[in-house]
C-alpha cells in the first residue's frame, strides 16, 4: 500500500518537483514511483552534474545504454524516456527540444496460454478458498491486484457481475462473474462475517482505503462492505501506519499456490496468475465472442493488445473454417 501523501516527499531536490508535479498532475502513484525510479538512475548517471543541467544530449546518451548494452525493450525505453521529459520539462519545467537516439528493435512476445485440459487438472490439485480464487481469476479475466484486491461492495451476485474499482489506469471496469461460482461466493462471503466481528470486537483499525477516501470518511474501512473478499489469516503490521490490521492475500502466496498446484497436476508450462486471464482471453474467443467484446472485458485501450490471443488460440482463426475442409 502506498504511503501517506504528506508523508511521502521525496529527499533530493528534484525528486520534490517530480513529486508536485506529478501529484498536480493527477499521475497514479504506481506512475509517480515508476517515474521517482528513472529519475534516480539518470541521477547517477549524470553525478557528479545536477539534473537541473541536463540537457537532451544527456537524454539521447543514456537511451542507447539501456537499449545497446542491455537489450532495453522498447516499452522500457518509452518508459524511461516519458519519465524524463516528465521530469524535466513539467518538474524542472526546462525544455528539452528533440532527442536523437537509437530505438530498441520491436518485439513480440507470445503469452504462455493453458489447454482446456491442463486448466481443469490445475484446479482440480486446489480447493477451499484458494480454488475459489484462481476460477474467479479464470472466469472474469482478472488481473492478480484486481483479485487480491477485491472487496465486498463490488460483488454484484443477483446480476452475475462485479465491478473493478481502481483497477489498471485508475479505471472501473465492469468484469463478467461466473454464474457457476455464486454459491461458492455466498458461502465464502458467510465466512468473512465471524472473521469481521472477531476484528471489531478486538478494536483492530479498518482495512487499508484509498487516501482521499480515507480523509472523507474514516471509519470506512469498519465496514463489512469494505472488507476484503480474500483476506490473509494472519493480522500484519501495517508497514505505513505501524498498526496491526486486517490485509489481503500477498501476491507470492497465491502465485506459489498456483505453481504448487501445476507441479502436483504434472503441466510442463510456466504457471502464473496471469496466465489464468490469458486463458480466460482464449476460451471466449474460441467459443466464438468477437474479439472487440474481449477487447472490452479485458480492459485493454487497445484492440492491438487483444490481437495477440487470436495467434495462441487452440483452433485459430476464430473459427473461420479451412478451405481445406470446405471443399
Amino acid at each position: 500500500m502506498p504511503p501517506r501523501a504528506a508523508e511521502d516527499q521525496g529527499g533530493a531536490d528534484w525528486e520534490r518537483d517530480l513529486i508536485k508535479a506529478a501529484r498536480s498532475k493527477g499521475l497514479l502513484g504506481r506512475s509517480e514511483e515508476t517515474y521517482r525510479g528513472w529519475g534516480a538512475r539518470f541521477a547517477r548517471f549524470l553525478a557528479p552534474r545536477s539534473l537541473s543541467a541536463a540537457e537532451a544530449g544527456d537524454v539521447a546518451a543514456f537511451l542507447p545504454e539501456r537499449a545497446v548494452t542491455r537489450r532495453a525493450s522498447p516499452a522500457t525505453q518509452k518508459q524511461a524516456l516519458n519519465a524524463w521529459v516528465f521530469l524535466i520539462q513539467e518538474g524542472l519545467h526546462r525544455q528539452l527540444g528533440n532527442i536523437d537516439f537509437r530505438r530498441a528493435s520491436p518485439q513480440r512476445r507470445m503469452p504462455t496460454v493453458l489447454s482446456r485440459e491442463e486448466c481443469r487438472r490445475l484446479l482440480a490439485e486446489l480447493d477451499g478458498t484458494e480454488r475459489l480464487m484462481a476460477e474467479l481469476a479464470y472466469g472474469a479475466g482478472l488481473r492478480l491486484m484486481e483479485l487480491l484486491r477485491l472487496r465486498v461492495h463490488p460483488l454484484d451476485l443477483a446480476r452475475g457481475c462485479l465491478v473493478v474499482h481502481g483497477g489498471k489506469g485508475d479505471k472501473d471496469r465492469v468484469r463478467v462473474l461466473p454464474e457457476s461460482l455464486r454459491p461458492a461466493l455466498e458461502r465464502q462471503l458467510a465466512r468473512l462475517r465471524p472473521l469481521f466481528e472477531a476484528d471489531r470486537a478486538e478494536s483492530l483499525p479498518g482495512v487499508w482505503l484509498p487516501e482521499g477516501l480515507a480523509a472523507k470518511d474514516p471509519r470506512a474501512g469498519e465496514k463489512g462492505e469494505w472488507q476484503w473478499v480474500f483476506p490473509s489469516r494472519e493480522v500484519r503490521i501495517d508497514p505505513v501506519t505501524g498498526s496491526r490490521r486486517r490485509h489481503p492475500v500477498i501476491d507470492t502466496t497465491f502465485q506459489r499456490i498456483l505453481q504448487r498446484a501445476a507441479q502436483a497436476a504434472k503441466i510442463d508450462q510456466r504457471v502464473t496468475p496471469h496466465g489464468l486471464r490469458h486463458r480466460f482471453a482464449t476460451h471466449l474467443l474460441e467459443s466464438g465472442t468477437d474479439i472487440r467484446t474481449v477487447q472490452a472485458l479485458l480492459g485493454h485501450e487497445s484492440v492491438e493488445t487483444t490481437q495477440i490471443y487470436p495467434h495462441v488460440m487452440e483452433k485459430p482463426g476464430l473459427g473461420v473454417r479451412s478451405p481445406l475442409d470446405a471443399r
